[in-house]
């Protein structure tokens, strides 16, 4: 009789743990050819708000490093990332990359994680600046994490646009909870595996595989994330994040795809804070 080989059963990734989703349900991802490949798990509201919670527990400390050591804790997931770059190359074949294309995702999301890690302590200089006033004051504006963010990833390309994501909003102090791609999930999951292993602390980054269908509302509507990044074009989609956005003033960033890198996706999910300061009196 031949083998049955043993399919992994996929977690999700919630403050820093692997639960399965509340909800035990799960769905079976095949690759182009009908095989099943491996089995997702399903997530529900309820993982949802789990996530929210384990984020806003995150964000303080997280939120209170220096500059530079948030950019060494980055550094640090390109370098893991390194170590299991073939693992990420085979698992985007799975999914239906030809090698080549494949093993080019994976290289520019590595890159591209040191990219931002090279901005964790230079957009500051940006984004501050001093301001003239008339009155015998000094006026400072400079940026700050805005804090939760919750995150409707791209479909494709899914490892490339899930790191395009994340890594600016981190990068800024912010903690976040990102929908991965439901028709290409894996590199997600494995990027997952690569947090738990890394210098992140447990709940910067949560990652839920599910349908945007069933949690996208729910993303835009929570009352403690106080903003949301969608990916995509759909107009009765981009129409329902900034209507539910409105629900407690929570700041909508909508991007149809994977743009240029700078520091303009970090500043996204930052507010600028203004202090006054008297001199003379």
């Amino acid at each position: 009789m031949p083998r049955l080989e043993v399919l992994k059963t996929y977690k999700m990734y919630i403050g820093g743990q692997f639960p399965r989703t509340e909800s035990a349900r799960y769905y079976a991802l095949a690759d182009k050819k009908g095989n099943v490949i491996a089995n997702i798990c399903l997530g529900s509201r309820k993982d949802f708000r789990n996530a929210v919670e384990a984020a806003r527990k995150a964000f303080g400390d997280w939120s209170g490093k220096t500059a530079y050591n948030r950019s060494q804790v980055i550094y640090r997931i390109a370098e893991m990332m390194e170590g299991r770059k073939s693992q990420f190359v085979n698992e985007l074949v799975l999914q239906g990359l030809t090698p080549a294309k494949a093993a080019a995702e994976v290289s520019q999301a590595i890159d591209l994680i040191v990219y931002y890690a090279g901005w964790a302590d230079k957009y500051q200089q940006i984004y501050s600046s001093v301001n003239p006033v008339a009155s015998k004051h000094f006026n400072f504006s400079f940026p700050e994490p805005t804090g939760v963010v919750s995150i409707i990833g791209p479909e494709t390309p899914s490892l490339l646009g899930l790191v395009d994501a994340v890594i600016p909003c981190i990068t800024g102090g912010n903690s976040c909870i990102v929908l991965a791609s439901e028709t290409q999930p894996l590199g997600a999951v494995t990027f997952a595996e690569v947090l738990a292993t890394s210098d992140l602390p447990g709940g910067v980054i949560n990652i839920i595989t599910g349908t945007r269908k069933e949690l996208l509302a729910q993303y835009a509507s929570h009352m403690d994330v106080n903003a949301i990044v969608y990916y995509g074009t759909d107009k009765a989609e981009i129409k329902a994040v900034q209507e539910n956005a409105t629900l407690n003033v929570k700041r909508a960033i909508i991007r149809s795809g994977i743009g240029t890198p700078g520091p303009e996706l970090i500043n996204d999910t930052l507010e600028t804070k203004t202090t006054w300061h008297p001199v003379g009196y």
